[in-house]
């Protein structure tokens, strides 16, 4: 009788590994992926391309005082402008602020100094509502050439 338990347990366990063998020859089958295909690049390619673009001689930026002033505060806006990185003075700036309603060109005109700078008062008197964004456009005229700046922005809070 313990031999017969003895043998029992020697084909239950040899059924158990022989399944696991099944089994495991029923898993995923590993595919090769397929070869790439080799990539040419024609050495025409390059010639087509356009030339890289120089830098403007002219460049010019604005910024106001405070991006965040009160409705009916007064706010400067700067613009400065420059000549192959050096600041040009003697330029005559413009500036127009574009509100929610309106367009107002601001009546002064100043001349840039040494460094490149002007700067314009703007008195908000609450024509910009709330959290709504305005611009402000600043062009610079230097010996008949207009140079138009990035804009200067706020918002009202």
């Amino acid at each position: 009788m313990k031999h017969n338990t003895y043998l029992r347990s020697l084909l239950l366990y040899l059924a158990l590994v022989s399944l696991l063998f099944i089994l495991a020859a029923c898993g995923p089958t590993v595919n090769q992926p397929p070869a790439q295909q080799t990539v040419v690049i024609n050495p025409a390619f390059q010639a087509k391309l356009s030339p890289v673009p120089t830098a403007p001689t002219y460049r010019c930026g604005a910024w106001s005082s405070n991006n965040a002033p009160g409705a009916y505060s007064t706010i400067t806006i700067y613009a400065k402008l420059t000549k192959d990185i050096a600041g040009v003075s003697g330029a005559t700036a413009k500036a127009t602020v574009h509100f929610k309603d309106n367009d107002v060109t601001l009546d002064a005109q100043p001349t840039s100094d040494s460094g490149g700078y002007v700067s314009f008062q703007l008195p908000l008197q609450g024509q910009q509502p709330r959290l709504l964004p305005a611009t402000v456009d600043v062009t610079f005229t230097i010996s008949g050439v207009t140079v138009n700046c990035s804009p200067a922005f706020f918002t009202p809070v």
